[in-house]
């Protein structure tokens, strides 16, 4: 036991970087160079801390980002130990230049994209997802998986994320009110095509989602937009549409995160758009799309919990908890008879989902793998949030204006003065960028602000994008 090592280190509270980072790469510096070696034991937070001068909460930050990058294992009542398969020295230490801009087949040059909230793939149970799929194969009556199973996903899986639903979430829903799909867009989709007719009315949030506006497009339906501010979507809108437009079927929301904006709905107008709801008798179609990252004390639950709304459609997906290649989407609602007739329109279009995928997530959920993946995610995410806000301040602090999001993949960033996003767009594109542009999530003008998804960038690619957006500001 390596309790006896000492850590030497000298902390620069004048870098870039941030003590935490300056620790973890420490700690990386000291396995590489053999003074610590695998199965060794690292001293208690609160040793290091005392040891180093700096709060516990650094030393539990700098830990984290060393068990999400596979330097250090921790062992339940045991505690923290250096790993005995190790990353790669040069991918993970957070200190390593970016590799420059490789060729592709054509002759061009590669550009880095900047995604909207992406997860980070890398950091993906793949393994584990892979040992389940291969083990599912291995059953004795493997025969049987080959054949056709529901239309609404398989019964089990169905199971596990209605527990899911109602104990995390605070819903009350049971396996006859759920139907899985092939992602949450297959999923918008649907309840588009079984909630909506031609010349019915759906008010969307603006900014907002443009695939779900799509959706609701597809279904005939025409779209009246509402505005958004740091409540969310702002109720005065609403009523103003709701007297003017009678055939309003439907609202469109993302409360727990505003896409694009990132800002939660307020709990005044979570209960006045409720009332008008029940009033007006429209459904409320609410998209949860990065329910798990949260990085609060108390989680926000969705408007579907609440016992007094009659109407709704529930929306979410695995795909982020997982990886985006894995395409595993839900709708939920309090209409069973919406829900019969979401399945039976996706057995037209696609018979049934992908049976053997959802007892694989099924059997990552039962072992607790899934459980744990959230958790160490959400450290992860948190911790690029952190970085984020860090680089934001440094290059962009005096041209912009955000706020730290409380969880999700994303921040939304407002220049303090109106910029031409379609040249800026240009000129990031020659220095290598590809960026989304706010036109992606405007429904008429053209909003004055981008997001920036953070998580599947490292450190380095953020820095650099930032920086090349604050000398076009």
């Amino acid at each position: 036991m390596l309790r006896e090592w000492e850590f030497q280190i000298q902390l620069d509270e004048q870098s870039d970087k941030a003590i935490y980072l300056q620790i973890a790469d420490a700690i990386i510096n000291d396995i590489h160079s053999g003074r610590l070696k695998a199965g060794d034991a690292l001293p208690g937070s609160r040793n290091l801390a005392q040891r180093l001068k700096v709060n516990r909460n650094t030393i539990v930050e700098a830990l984290s980002v060393l068990l999400i990058e596979g330097w250090l294992v921790s062992r339940e009542r045991q505690g923290t130990f250096v790993a005995s398969t190790l990353p790669d020295f040069k991918e993970t230490q957070t200190t390593a230049p970016i590799a420059e801009a490789t060729n592709d087949a054509t002759g061009g040059s590669t550009q880095l994209q900047i995604d909207d909230g992406y997860p980070n793939s890398k950091i993906a149970p793949v393994n584990e997802l892979a040992r389940a799929y291969r083990q599912i194969f291995n059953q004795k009556a493997k025969w049987q998986l080959m054949g056709y199973s529901s239309e609404f996903g398989n019964l089990e899986f169905r199971k596990a994320v209605v527990q899911m639903l109602n104990h995390q979430r605070g819903m009350r829903v049971n396996e006859q009110h759920i139907c899985i799909t092939r992602g949450s867009q297959m999923a918008m989709y649907l309840a588009a095509q079984c909630l909506l007719s031609k010349g019915d009315y759906v008010i969307i949030e603006n900014p907002g989602y443009k695939p779900a506006w799509e959706a609701f497009d597809q279904s005939g339906a025409k779209l009246l937009p509402a505005g958004v501010d740091n409540e969310g979507v702002i109720i005065e809108d609403i009523i103003a549409l709701l007297k003017l437009h009678k055939n309003i079927k439907a609202i469109y929301v993302t409360p727990h995160r505003q896409y694009p904006t990132t800002v939660t709905m307020s709990l005044k107008r979570r209960l006045e758009l409720i009332k008008l709801s029940n009033e007006y008798g429209f459904t409320i179609i609410e998209d949860d799309y990065d329910n798990e990252f949260h990085f609060g004390y108390r989680p926000i639950l969705p408007l579907s919990s609440f016992t007094e709304l009659k109407n709704y459609v529930y929306i979410g997906t695995m795909s982020k908890v997982v990886a985006p290649a894995l395409r595993i989407g839900y709708i939920a609602s309090n209409d069973c008879t919406l829900i019969n007739k979401v399945a039976r329109l996706r057995k037209i279009i696609d018979v049934q989902g992908d049976s053997i995928m959802e007892q694989a997530v099924l059997q990552l959920i039962k072992d607790g793998t899934i459980k744990r993946h959230i958790k160490k995610a959400t450290n992860y995410y948190k911790t690029k949030r952190d970085i984020t806000e860090i680089l934001l301040q440094k290059h962009l602090g005096n041209k912009v204006s955000y706020l730290i999001p409380e969880g999700g993949l994303a921040y939304w960033i407002v220049p303090k003065k109106q910029v031409d996003w379609v040249l800026i767009s240009e000129k990031l594109n020659m220095k290598g960028f590809s960026m989304i542009t706010p036109e992606s999530y405007s429904f008429d003008k053209i909003m004055n602000g981008m997001r920036l998804g953070y998580a599947s960038l490292s450190d380095q690619e953020l820095e650099d994008f930032i920086s090349a957006l604050a000398d076009l500001f």
